[in-house]
Protein backbone atom coordinates (compact mmCIF):
# COMPACT_ATOMS: atom_id res chain seq x y z
CA UNK A 1 0.00 0.00 0.00
CA UNK A 2 1.26 3.50 -0.81
CA UNK A 3 2.50 5.35 2.27
CA UNK A 4 0.10 8.29 1.94
CA UNK A 5 -2.89 5.95 1.66
CA UNK A 6 -1.62 3.91 4.60
CA UNK A 7 -1.31 6.92 6.89
CA UNK A 8 -4.57 8.55 5.82
CA UNK A 9 -6.43 5.34 6.63
CA UNK A 10 -5.12 5.48 10.20
CA UNK A 11 -6.96 8.78 10.57
CA UNK A 12 -3.73 10.56 11.55
CA UNK A 13 -3.84 13.01 8.62
CA UNK A 14 -4.86 13.31 5.00
CA UNK A 15 -2.84 12.17 1.98
CA UNK A 16 -1.93 15.79 1.25
CA UNK A 17 -0.60 16.32 4.77
CA UNK A 18 1.25 12.99 4.55
CA UNK A 19 3.04 14.22 1.45
CA UNK A 20 4.16 17.31 3.37
CA UNK A 21 5.48 15.13 6.20
CA UNK A 22 7.39 13.03 3.67
CA UNK A 23 8.90 16.13 2.05
CA UNK A 24 10.02 17.31 5.50
CA UNK A 25 11.70 13.96 6.19
CA UNK A 26 9.50 13.31 9.23
CA UNK A 27 8.35 9.79 8.28
CA UNK A 28 10.51 6.65 8.47
CA UNK A 29 9.84 3.11 7.29
CA UNK A 30 11.89 0.48 9.13
CA UNK A 31 14.28 3.20 10.26
CA UNK A 32 14.86 4.67 6.77
CA UNK A 33 13.59 8.12 5.86
CA UNK A 34 10.54 7.67 3.66
CA UNK A 35 10.54 8.82 0.04
CA UNK A 36 7.51 9.95 -1.95
CA UNK A 37 5.58 7.05 -3.43
CA UNK A 38 7.03 4.47 -1.05
CA UNK A 39 5.05 1.30 -0.37
CA UNK A 40 4.31 -0.16 3.04
CA UNK A 41 3.95 -3.83 3.93
CA UNK A 42 1.86 -4.99 6.93
CA UNK A 43 4.98 -5.96 8.89
CA UNK A 44 6.76 -2.61 8.33
CA UNK A 45 7.46 -0.16 11.15
CA UNK A 46 6.18 3.29 10.18
CA UNK A 47 7.07 6.19 12.48
CA UNK A 48 6.29 9.91 12.37
CA UNK A 49 8.82 12.08 14.21
CA UNK A 50 10.15 8.86 15.70
CA UNK A 51 6.79 7.95 17.23
CA UNK A 52 4.32 5.19 16.38
CA UNK A 53 1.24 6.44 14.55
CA UNK A 54 -1.58 6.65 17.09
CA UNK A 55 -4.52 4.38 16.35
CA UNK A 56 -7.78 6.23 15.78
CA UNK A 57 -10.34 4.46 17.97
CA UNK A 58 -12.75 7.39 18.17
CA UNK A 59 -16.16 7.52 16.55
CA UNK A 60 -16.24 8.81 12.96
CA UNK A 61 -16.59 12.60 12.81
CA UNK A 62 -17.98 14.52 9.83
CA UNK A 63 -18.12 18.30 10.09
CA UNK A 64 -19.15 21.14 7.78
CA UNK A 65 -17.41 24.48 8.34
CA UNK A 66 -18.27 27.84 6.82
CA UNK A 67 -14.62 28.91 6.49
CA UNK A 68 -13.84 32.61 6.88
CA UNK A 69 -11.28 34.41 4.75
CA UNK A 70 -7.80 34.12 6.28
CA UNK A 71 -8.08 30.56 7.59
CA UNK A 72 -5.53 28.18 6.02
CA UNK A 73 -6.56 24.61 5.15
CA UNK A 74 -3.62 22.85 6.75
CA UNK A 75 -3.07 20.73 9.84
CA UNK A 76 0.40 22.23 10.35
CA UNK A 77 0.25 23.72 13.84
CA UNK A 78 3.03 26.20 13.14
CA UNK A 79 0.93 27.91 10.42
CA UNK A 80 -0.96 30.90 11.80
CA UNK A 81 -4.68 30.58 11.25
CA UNK A 82 -4.54 26.86 10.45
CA UNK A 83 -7.98 25.30 10.15
CA UNK A 84 -7.47 22.62 12.81
CA UNK A 85 -6.61 25.13 15.54
CA UNK A 86 -9.47 27.33 14.36
CA UNK A 87 -12.12 24.60 14.66
CA UNK A 88 -10.52 23.35 17.91
CA UNK A 89 -12.37 20.03 17.82
CA UNK A 90 -11.64 17.80 20.85
CA UNK A 91 -10.35 14.87 18.76
CA UNK A 92 -8.00 14.69 15.77
CA UNK A 93 -9.59 15.68 12.44
CA UNK A 94 -8.36 16.99 9.10
CA UNK A 95 -9.82 18.90 6.18
CA UNK A 96 -11.08 17.19 3.04
CA UNK A 97 -9.41 19.08 0.21
CA UNK A 98 -8.64 22.77 0.28
CA UNK A 99 -10.18 26.21 0.05
CA UNK A 100 -7.51 28.87 -0.41
CA UNK A 101 -6.80 31.45 2.28
CA UNK A 102 -8.49 34.30 0.38
CA UNK A 103 -11.67 32.28 -0.24
CA UNK A 104 -14.56 31.48 2.07
CA UNK A 105 -17.39 29.01 2.41
CA UNK A 106 -17.97 25.31 2.77
CA UNK A 107 -15.26 22.84 3.66
CA UNK A 108 -15.65 19.41 5.25
CA UNK A 109 -13.51 17.97 8.04
CA UNK A 110 -13.32 14.40 9.30
CA UNK A 111 -11.24 11.72 11.02
CA UNK A 112 -12.30 9.18 8.37
CA UNK A 113 -9.30 8.67 6.07
CA UNK A 114 -11.25 6.41 3.72
CA UNK A 115 -13.84 9.06 2.85
CA UNK A 116 -11.07 11.58 2.19
CA UNK A 117 -9.42 9.25 -0.32
CA UNK A 118 -12.70 8.66 -2.15
CA UNK A 119 -13.71 12.31 -2.29
CA UNK A 120 -10.29 13.47 -3.49
CA UNK A 121 -10.17 11.14 -6.49
CA UNK A 122 -10.64 13.57 -9.37
CA UNK A 123 -11.77 10.87 -11.78
CA UNK A 124 -15.02 10.53 -9.83
CA UNK A 125 -16.05 14.06 -10.82
CA UNK A 126 -17.67 15.10 -7.53
CA UNK A 127 -19.40 18.48 -7.88
CA UNK A 128 -18.37 21.61 -6.00
CA UNK A 129 -20.37 24.82 -6.43
CA UNK A 130 -19.15 28.39 -5.98
CA UNK A 131 -20.48 31.95 -6.15
CA UNK A 132 -17.90 34.36 -7.53
CA UNK A 133 -17.73 38.17 -7.72
CA UNK A 134 -15.38 39.69 -10.30
CA UNK A 135 -14.08 43.17 -11.10
CA UNK A 136 -15.84 43.62 -14.46
CA UNK A 137 -19.38 43.02 -15.71
CA UNK A 138 -20.07 39.37 -16.45
CA UNK A 139 -20.97 38.76 -20.10
CA UNK A 140 -22.39 35.81 -22.00
CA UNK A 141 -19.06 35.52 -23.81
CA UNK A 142 -17.32 35.17 -20.44
CA UNK A 143 -19.69 32.52 -19.06
CA UNK A 144 -19.52 30.55 -22.32
CA UNK A 145 -15.71 30.64 -22.33
CA UNK A 146 -15.58 29.53 -18.70
CA UNK A 147 -18.01 26.69 -19.33
CA UNK A 148 -16.15 25.40 -22.41
CA UNK A 149 -12.81 25.25 -20.60
CA UNK A 150 -9.87 27.62 -20.13
CA UNK A 151 -6.17 26.94 -20.55
CA UNK A 152 -4.39 27.19 -17.20
CA UNK A 153 -1.38 25.34 -15.78
CA UNK A 154 -0.73 23.89 -19.27
CA UNK A 155 -4.08 22.09 -19.40
CA UNK A 156 -7.60 22.92 -20.59
CA UNK A 157 -10.05 22.85 -17.69
CA UNK A 158 -12.95 20.42 -17.93
CA UNK A 159 -16.28 21.73 -19.25
CA UNK A 160 -18.42 23.05 -16.39
CA UNK A 161 -21.72 24.80 -15.69
CA UNK A 162 -21.56 28.60 -15.35
CA UNK A 163 -24.54 30.88 -14.67
CA UNK A 164 -24.64 34.67 -14.40
CA UNK A 165 -26.25 35.80 -11.14
CA UNK A 166 -25.70 39.54 -11.21
CA UNK A 167 -23.82 42.22 -13.10
CA UNK A 168 -20.54 41.24 -11.44
CA UNK A 169 -21.44 37.80 -10.07
CA UNK A 170 -21.66 34.26 -11.43
CA UNK A 171 -22.16 30.73 -10.14
CA UNK A 172 -19.91 27.88 -11.27
CA UNK A 173 -20.05 24.11 -10.71
CA UNK A 174 -16.71 22.30 -11.03
CA UNK A 175 -15.89 18.60 -11.16
CA UNK A 176 -12.13 19.07 -10.84
CA UNK A 177 -9.90 20.85 -8.37
CA UNK A 178 -6.83 22.41 -9.93
CA UNK A 179 -4.82 24.77 -7.75
CA UNK A 180 -6.58 28.15 -7.57
CA UNK A 181 -8.64 26.99 -10.54
CA UNK A 182 -11.41 29.60 -10.60
CA UNK A 183 -9.03 32.49 -9.95
CA UNK A 184 -6.70 31.30 -12.71
CA UNK A 185 -9.57 30.76 -15.16
CA UNK A 186 -10.88 34.26 -14.56
CA UNK A 187 -7.41 35.79 -14.88
CA UNK A 188 -6.86 34.01 -18.19
CA UNK A 189 -10.02 35.70 -19.50
CA UNK A 190 -9.04 39.15 -18.21
CA UNK A 191 -11.10 39.16 -15.00
CA UNK A 192 -10.00 39.41 -11.37
CA UNK A 193 -11.82 37.60 -8.57
CA UNK A 194 -12.95 39.91 -5.76
CA UNK A 195 -14.88 37.33 -3.74
CA UNK A 196 -15.08 33.55 -3.96
CA UNK A 197 -17.45 31.50 -1.83
CA UNK A 198 -18.03 27.75 -1.98
CA UNK A 199 -21.66 26.94 -1.26
CA UNK A 200 -21.88 23.20 -1.99
CA UNK A 201 -19.79 20.01 -2.00
CA UNK A 202 -21.71 17.14 -3.59
CA UNK A 203 -24.97 16.98 -1.60
CA UNK A 204 -23.70 19.07 1.33
CA UNK A 205 -24.65 22.77 1.34
CA UNK A 206 -24.02 25.72 3.63
CA UNK A 207 -27.74 26.25 4.24
CA UNK A 208 -27.92 28.74 7.12
CA UNK A 209 -24.51 27.96 8.61
CA UNK A 210 -23.04 31.28 9.73
CA UNK A 211 -19.57 32.35 8.63
CA UNK A 212 -16.98 30.91 11.00
CA UNK A 213 -19.37 28.32 12.44
CA UNK A 214 -19.29 24.54 12.03
CA UNK A 215 -21.81 21.75 12.48
CA UNK A 216 -21.99 17.96 12.35
CA UNK A 217 -23.43 16.50 9.16
CA UNK A 218 -26.93 15.24 9.84
CA UNK A 219 -27.93 11.62 9.31
CA UNK A 220 -29.56 12.07 5.92
CA UNK A 221 -26.69 14.17 4.56
CA UNK A 222 -24.17 11.57 5.64
CA UNK A 223 -26.27 8.68 4.29
CA UNK A 224 -26.47 10.29 0.82
CA UNK A 225 -22.80 11.28 0.85
CA UNK A 226 -21.54 7.81 1.77
CA UNK A 227 -23.85 6.08 -0.69
CA UNK A 228 -22.51 8.31 -3.48
CA UNK A 229 -18.93 7.32 -2.60
CA UNK A 230 -19.46 3.56 -2.71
Amino acid sequence: MRINKYISETGFCSRRETNRLIAAGRITINGTVCEAGANVEPQDSVLIDGETIPVNNSEPVYLALNKPIGIVCTAAEQVAGNIISYVNFPSRIFAIGRLDKASEGLILLTNDGDIVNKMMRSEHGHEKEYVVTVDKPVTSEFTQAMSRGVEILNVITKPCDVYQQGEYEFRIILTQGLNLQIRRMCKALGFRVLKLERIRIMNITLNELERGEWRHLDGEELKVLLSTLR
